[in-house]
């Protein structure tokens, strides 16, 4: 496994940040290992609906979890509000940083993911490939 750090600063948006982090670096099978943070915008889109909802407050980022390559990335996360309230879902563009965002990305030496629409969901969903030897 390769190890990948990175601190995202304000005004950075997290997921866009990500995935120009996966193309820069030819991520081809990545994951979250750990992340932590602060958001002053929040955009997620809660389970089983179409849209995005936008969030305007500050909140902890308690974790994110999923996939990243050079093909897509497929995230989920977890925030709290001043308040101590949790909710998450998909993480979406606009999650725009406060203070920080330090995350370390894992990547397998094994396996390239690729995301092909699924015919039994009509979804762009994970397709886990051997990795090909050059």
């Amino acid at each position: 496994m390769k190890v990948f750090a990175l601190r995202l600063k304000p005004n950075q948006d997290l997921r866009q940040s990500l995935k120009t982090f996966a193309i820069e670096q030819d991520i081809k099978a990545g994951f979250v290992l750990t992340a932590v943070g602060s958001l002053q915008q929040a955009k997620i889109r809660f389970a089983n609906q179409d849209v995005s909802t936008v969030l305007q407050d500050t909140f902890e980022i308690l974790s994110l979890n999923g996939t990243i390559a050079t093909t897509g990335i497929h995230l989920h996360i977890c925030i709290a509000d001043r308040a101590g309230q949790t909710l998450g879902g998909h993480l979406s563009d606009g999650c725009i940083i406060y203070t920080t965002a330090e995350i370390v990305i894992g990547t397998s030496e094994e396996f390239t993911f690729v995301r092909t629409i699924d015919e039994q969901t009509g979804y762009k969903e994970l397709e886990i490939l051997p990795k090909k030897v050059v």
